[in-house]
């Protein structure tokens, strides 16, 4: 059981450094989706990005909060032996 935690807790952990990169790259460069993909959904407003960056952030404190829950409940039952 501790063994599926500790998996657990590191999917968790790239999910979160993920969507943290994600937050970063479209803050910093917030024109990288009309780069990799050729198109231009939101015609120049900005609208999309913004909404990509408020994402990413939620999920990466998100995945972030489910991952020191997971972390620490491993922690506690490898002590608890």
């Amino acid at each position: 059981m501790t063994r599926n935690m500790r998996l657990r807790g590191r999917i968790e952990t790239v999910a979160a450094g993920l969507c943290g990169l994600l937050f970063l790259v479209t803050l910093v460069r917030p024109d990288w989706i009309e780069e990799v993909f050729g198109v231009d959904p939101d015609q120049h407003s900005g609208a999309l990005e913004w909404v990509i960056v408020a994402l990413a952030l939620g999920a990466t404190l998100t995945f972030s909060l489910l991952a020191r829950g997971e972390y620490r409940r491993a922690r506690r039952l490898s002590t608890a032996r």
